[in-house]
């Protein structure tokens, strides 16, 4: 899930179920007549390599593979980001122009993973090495590792292979002192996902054996509805449409 909160690599796959308010589900109205949605944010984390926990190989016959896109290419970058992100509003790096992506992608430590099925894209997981741990959170001596980003394109949704691909991943966050000449081994990996990411997200990564150490409830302003194509192509205005949660999207089981 990404950035900010509610903005990692973590989002769910499908199945939105964003959290649109008070406990029993309603949204919450302000002095100001807006509407306001309850938002829970997780933080996860694993301490050790020996905390994930695997599923089988990606290369088994599935006609999975998962490759490292070892040269930076910010229009491939955005496409994979703005794809996997385009029904769960992912924006924050939208307005990013190609320098900021090449910028980004180019800073030791950041890697992209493209999982394809029979050599299409299906999702991605971007490990963040590159940035400093300011949390005091790890156990030992070495570096940090955030899952930033993680998911599938919605074709490749509800079919085992999120699964695989965050323990790929996870793996070479673990393993990533082995790429990078001079880096500290990694002593630490960690997440945050939220209430909107769907009802999958928090218990895949729970699956894979990261552990809850965070979480945050804030309020914040809910999407406006969008205008709903009526039968002649014609957008109407006001209709009640499914609002779309915001954030990174994690693929489910």
């Amino acid at each position: 899930m990404p950035g900010a909160p509610g903005t990692p690599g973590a989002g769910s796959a499908d199945g939105r179920g964003a959290d649109t308010g008070s406990a029993d589900g309603r949204a919450d109205g302000s002095a100001d007549g807006s509407v306001t949605r309850t938002v829970t944010t997780w933080f996860l984390e694993q301490t050790a390599p020996e905390d994930l926990v695997g599923v089988r190989s990606a290369d088994e016959p599935s006609g999975l593979r998962i490759v490292r896109a070892e040269v930076p290419e910010p229009a491939f970058s955005r496409f994979l980001y703005s794809e996997v992100g385009e029904d769960v509003e992912w924006t924050d790096r939208l307005p990013w122009p190609r320098e900021r992506w090449r910028e980004w992608l180019e800073r030791p430590g950041v890697e992209t993973w493209v999982a394809y099925e029979q050599g299409t894209p299906a999702g991605y997981i971007e490990l963040d090495g590159a940035t400093g741990d300011t949390s005091g959170r790890g156990t030992r001596p070495g570096a940090s590792v955030e899952v930033s980003y993680f998911g599938l394109l919605p074709r490749f949704r509800g079919r085992g292979i999120g699964k695989r691909l965050l323990a790929y991943g996870v793996r070479r966050a673990w393993d990533m002192a082995a790429r990078w000449e001079g880096r500290l081994p990694t002593a630490r990996v960690w997440l945050h996902t939220c209430s909107k990411d769907g009802p999958y997200a928090l218990r895949n990564y729970q699956r894979r054996g990261f552990r809850i150490f965070a979480k945050e409830v804030t309020k914040e302003p809910a999407p406006a509805p969008a205008p709903v194509a009526a039968a002649g192509g014609r957008a109407v205005d006001g209709a009640a449409v499914a609002v779309r949660a915001p954030g990174p999207r994690p693929a489910p089981d």
